[in-house]
Parts: structure tokens; sequence; C-alpha cells
């Protein structure tokens, strides 16, 4: 006896299907010849952008710890960034500053911009993703103290709703020691001079 067909659900459908049913909704033809693989490349693309939900921010950085006497400030700057926003699943991008002082440890460099990436692959907030990748580095090498400053441009704003092209959001999460003046203030001016050394 044939049966019929289940229709596709939310549940059921693959990503390329609802891509195409969105195509559909917002009335365009899914089948015209320059949207045919464009739900097939969209699924890819969204995998790519979000695939921070499967990787283990404390595993990046567990993997690069080094032993050292050296207290003084380290500082990573305009680490290039790229995410979502979780409100309108469009883009925000910017760069990514990251000071710590070693307490017996430190991260191998190339490992703060792994730590960064891991975050800015999901789905998220400006403020959200500063505040996590301070905590994470706190919470795997227990420094002195820790700052992270993030400057980008969303494209919620500068797309659609108030259109300001030019407009750009700051956020930093300081802590341990970066809760002193003094600490803050020479992350943040080390931050601005690295726009005029030239570096």
């Amino acid at each position: 006896m044939k049966t019929e067909k289940e229709p596709t659900t939310l549940t059921s459908a693959s990503n390329e299907e609802l891509v195409a049913e969105l195509l559909q909704r917002i009335g365009e033809d899914p089948k015209r010849e320059g949207l045919l693989r464009t739900p097939e490349r969209y699924a890819k693309a969204l995998k790519f952008l979000t695939k921070g939900y499967d990787e283990d921010p404390e595993t990046v950085l567990n993997g690069a710890l080094f032993t050292v006497t050296y207290d003084e400030m380290v500082i990573v700057k305009d680490i290039e960034m790229f995410s979502l926003c979780e409100h309108h699943l469009l883009p925000f991008f910017g760069k990514v500053h990251i000071a710590y002082i070693p307490n017996g440890k430190v991260i191998g460099l190339s490992k703060l911009p792994r730590l960064v990436e891991v975050f800015a692959r999901r789905l998220q907030v400006q403020e959200r993703l500063t505040t996590e990748i301070a905590q994470t580095i706190e919470r795997v090498i227990e420094p002195l103290g820790v700052g992270v400053i993030i400057e980008a441009r969303h494209l919620c704003m500068m797309m659609r709703g108030v259109e300001k092209q030019h407009s750009s959001t700051v956020t930093s999460a300081m802590l341990g020691a970066f809760r002193a003046p003094q600490t803050r203030e020479e992350f943040l001016s080390l931050v601005r001079n690295s726009k005029t050394n030239g570096f």
C-alpha cells in the first residue's frame, strides 16, 4: 500500500530546504538560475560562521600555557573579529584588544586570536562577547588581571534601522588588576597609541 509522503516541517527540513522556503517567502524564485545553489551555499556559510559552538575555548588555551617569571602587561592588539548579531543575524565586525598581567603563566600568543574566533563564531551580542573572552582567560590562567576592548561596526545599525554608517560600538571588560585606574589607563593608552605609531 502506497503511503503519503509526510509534509516537511521545521524539525525535518534540511537547512537547504529552509533557505529555499525563505527565498520563496520574500518573493524570490529559488529555482531561477542565480539562486539554484544559494540554499546549499548559505547552509555551508552558516555552518562556518557558527562553528564556535563545536569548539571548547578552554581547550584552545590549555594546550599552550607556559610557566614564566614575567609579571608585566602582555597585550595583543588589533585582532580582527567577525561575528553575527543574534538579534538580526547580520554581521558585526571590528577589532579586539586583549591584555593580561601574568601570575606565573602566559598563553601562546596565537591562542588569543583563536579564543576570539571561538566566541565570535557564535550568535552574539558585543557585550557578551567581550566578557566571555575576558572571563575565559581569567579562569584558565588565573592572571593578576585581564582587560578586553572590542571596537566594532554593526550592519544591523548601518543597513537597517537608524542607518548610521559611521557609528561604532566600543565595549570593555576589566577584571582583577585592570579595575585599578592606573592599570586601566596604561592599557587604554597603549591601545590608542597603536593607531598612530605605524604598527
